[in-house]
């Protein structure tokens, strides 16, 4: 699990939100500041500088290397060393500072020698082991240390009782573990020093007092408390009431239970309160309210119950309210419209209900990300959110809205994500007459809705002032009837395509194949007849390094949900995580797969199953060496499955069962792994068991099997809808609790 830290630090930092004074620019400008500042004052000094100080920082040089190597040598005053500061009056070291040096290798313990240090900043290296004993006992007047986004393990040592000068320390994306010795910071807290503690980003089991509850007073100096992504257990530390100037605080991505204590709410200074991703319990106290400071609220993926404070709008200052994941319940609070600042507002997967329609959204002009999906309400799409113009992003997915669109949505110039699938309207082809007047909708997914319609087939709909800036369009669970509309083949940003789980008819269309951007497909659940085509064997993105290169890698103005064949849903805020696939199960397509299919060297998903393919499985497979999952179940293809699919590393699924194959199973390489099961119902198959142990035979399917894999394939489709429907498909929006944890799923490109 640490490995897997290790090498996500920057991705994490990028996911907690800063504060305005730890910006990129602020860090910038205090490290030109601070660098003329090391670069001009050592000219004046005519000592050199001190010898225990000299020693000290050699014996830190001869333990780590960089490149370019560091200009410390042993000749040269030690204050004229790059990242060296020396004080004017006896020439002692005050500052080292090397953030993002390329530093490598260990800590020396003869750091410590460093006594008059009062700022040392190492972050953003490689530096690796433990920190000496006596760090924070001998470097009595340290103010600022920044050992983050490094490779450091092992405990803190306890040994800092009198460590009473520290304002800063940021330990954060390290490895380091156990428990947060409470003397760590208590005599800093108790001294009214230390204003900032980052301890985020390792693997902290509890706090061991952390919080100083016993020292007396209310007027400590910590303004920045950040506790997130450890392993955290127990309840949120108490006496954290009496840090009385707390600006901040972070504890998200932890394991911490219990309610939220009430003396949280006596924080008043508190401008963000971020606590995602634990197993918090009980409602959200009305005391909430004294937070009148509060700008940031992120309490999403617990199990928080009970309504949403009726005056939780009295928080005028409030600019993100995170509450998704929930077990939140009644309506949305007419206060809410007071929060005028309202910028994000996610209370996604919950249990909210009311007639949204009847909300009135107009006075949040600032606000520009709504995701109510997986709730309970019902009504029409709100027009009064046609009059928010800010908003790029809306989905109201998952809830039991009716009506149609209105040509007023419109005037949301700047929309670019639209997530209304899982409902009851109706009217599809006049919604997309409407909704290509949105020129920068990149996003939109209407899955399960305009059920039994006709698909829109308008070829206006294609137009050059239509949908031109569409990279995900999402018609899946529609009971569409109809062909592929050829208009789709201008849409020529278009990245991922789901007309899944409807009553589609006609042929695989091969000029998709002319998309240029074009990489997930899923036709899967239709009635579609005819071959594989070969041109589709030529789609740019799936077969040349270059078109998979350009893959936007910008992220999604909110998560897309897929769940194509799992019991839970993936997540994914970038469309170049998402994997480059093929779906076309559940048709009644014909004839041999073609040996050009060999060309789609970056496909990682390939599911031909539930058809009446036949012939051989080519071997030309192989080449796919990015491939994840392979998919050819219950078809009619004979022959042998060839040996060189065993090359195919990244296989990590695959199925071959009922078909009429014949010969031994390949042996080896990720063969060793599948199950029984991808082979069985091919009667002519022998399957070792173990390199000792001699050819199983695959028993035959019995008839009443293999007459339920041969039904209609119109009865399939409708019970394949039902389990879709049930479970959520393709771009829907099939959320479960099972979502607790939000996974943000990265796939390896090449």
């Amino acid at each position: 699990m640490k490995n897997n830290k290790a090498t996500s630090f920057k991705e994490k930092k990028e996911e907690v939100p800063t504060t305005p004074w730890q910006g990129p620019k602020t860090q910038l400008l205090l490290f030109l500041g601070q660098w003329l500042f090391l670069v001009l004052l050592p000219s004046f000094a005519s000592a050199a500088c001190d010898q225990v100080d000299h020693e000290a920082l050699l014996s830190l040089a001869s333990k780590v290397s960089s490149s370019p190597p560091l200009n410390w040598s042993s000749s040269t005053d030690c204050c004229l060393w790059e990242g060296i500061l020396c004080n004017q009056d006896d020439q002692r070291v005050i500052c080292a500072s090397l953030p993002g040096r390329g530093l490598s290798g260990v800590i020396s313990p003869y750091i410590t020698n460093l006594t008059y240090i009062t700022h040392l900043n190492l972050s953003w290296n490689s530096l690796l082991g433990p920190l000496p004993d006596d760090l924070f006992s001998s470097l009595r007047h340290l103010q600022v240390l920044d050992l983050s986004f490094n490779h450091l393990v092992g405990q803190l040592s306890p040994s800092s009782s009198q460590t009473t000068a520290l304002q800063t320390v940021d330990l954060s994306s390290n490895s380091f573990n156990g428990s947060i010795p409470s003397s760590f910071i208590v005599s800093a807290v108790s001294a009214g020093s230390l204003t900032t503690f980052n301890v985020s980003n390792n693997s902290f089991c509890c706090f061991s007092g952390l919080i100083p509850i016993n020292n007396g007073s209310n007027h400590t100096s910590l303004s920045f408390l950040d506790l997130s992504y450890n392993q955290l257990t127990d309840t949120i530390p108490p006496g954290i009431g009496l840090c009385s100037k707390l600006q901040v605080f972070r504890a998200g991505f932890n394991s911490l239970s219990g309610s939220l204590p009430d003396e949280i709410f006596n924080l008043a200074d508190l401008r963000q309160l971020s606590l995602p991703v634990n197993s918090l319990t009980g409602p959200i106290n009305d005391g909430i309210m004294n937070l009148t400071n509060l700008q940031i609220l992120e309490i999403f993926s617990n199990q928080l119950s009970g309504p949403i404070p009726s005056q939780i709008g009295s928080l005028s200052r409030l600019e993100n309210l995170l509450l998704h994941i929930n077990n939140l319940t009644g309506p949305l609070p007419v206060s809410l419209a007071n929060s005028t600042k309202l910028s994000a507002l996610n209370l996604r997967v919950n249990n909210l209900t009311g007639d949204l329609s009847s909300f009135n959204f107009s006075p949040l002009q600032r606000l520009t990300t709504l995701d109510l999906g997986k709730n309970n309400f019902t009504g029409e799409f709100p027009k009064s959110l046609y009059s928010c113009k800010s908003l790029t992003a809306i989905r109201l997915a998952g809830n039991q809205l009716t009506g149609q669109i209105s040509p007023e949505i419109v005037a949301l110039e700047s929309l670019a994500f639209l997530s209304i699938s899982n409902n009851n309207m109706t009217n599809a082809t006049g919604a997309l007459r409407i909704l290509k007047g949105c020129k920068n909708l990149t996003t939109l997914i209407l899955s399960k809705n305009f059920l039994f319609e006709p698909v829109p087939d308008d070829k206006s709909l294609g137009d050059l002032d239509g949908f031109q800036s569409l990279r995900v369009f999402a018609l899946g669970g529609c009971q569409f009837t109809g062909q592929v509309p050829t208009w789709l083949a201008k849409l020529k940003n278009l990245q991922a395509l789901d007309l899944s789980f409807n009553l589609i008819t006609g042929s695989v269309p091969g000029w998709l194949a002319s998309l240029p951007n074009l990489f997930y497909i899923d036709l899967s659940n239709n009635l579609l007849q005819g071959g594989f085509p070969n041109e589709l064997c030529r789609i740019p993105v799936l077969t040349l390094k270059e078109a998979s290169d350009k893959v936007d890698r910008t992220y999604i103005e909110l998560p897309v949900f897929v769940k194509p064949n799992s019991a839970t849903d993936q997540q994914y805020n970038q469309l170049s995580n998402l994997p480059p696939a093929i779906y076309l199960s559940n048709n009644s397509l014909n004839g041999s797969i073609p040996i050009e299919i060999g060309q789609l060297k970056f496909i990682h998903v390939l599911d031909l199953s539930h058809n009446n393919f036949s012939g051989s499985i080519p071997d030309q497979i192989s080449n796919l060496t990015n491939l994840e999952k392979l998919d050819l179940s219950y078809n009619q293809l004979s022959g042998q499955i060839p040996a060189s699919l065993k090359d195919l590393h990244f296989l990590s699924s695959f199925s071959v069962e009922y078909n009429d194959l014949q010969g031994l199973v390949p042996s080896g390489g990720q063969f060793d792994a599948f199950p029984i099961s991808s082979f069985e119902g091919n009667p002519g198959l022998c399957i070792p068991l173990t390199p000792k142990r001699s050819c199983h035979q695959s028993p035959q399917s019995p008839p009443q099997v293999l007459e339920v894999t041969r039904r209609s394939k119109t009865q399939t489709i409708l019970i394949a809808l039902v389990f879709g429907i049930f479970f959520g498909i393709g771009f829907g929006i099939g959320f479960s609790m099972d979502d607790k944890k939000i996974p943000i799923i990265g796939r390896r490109r090449k």
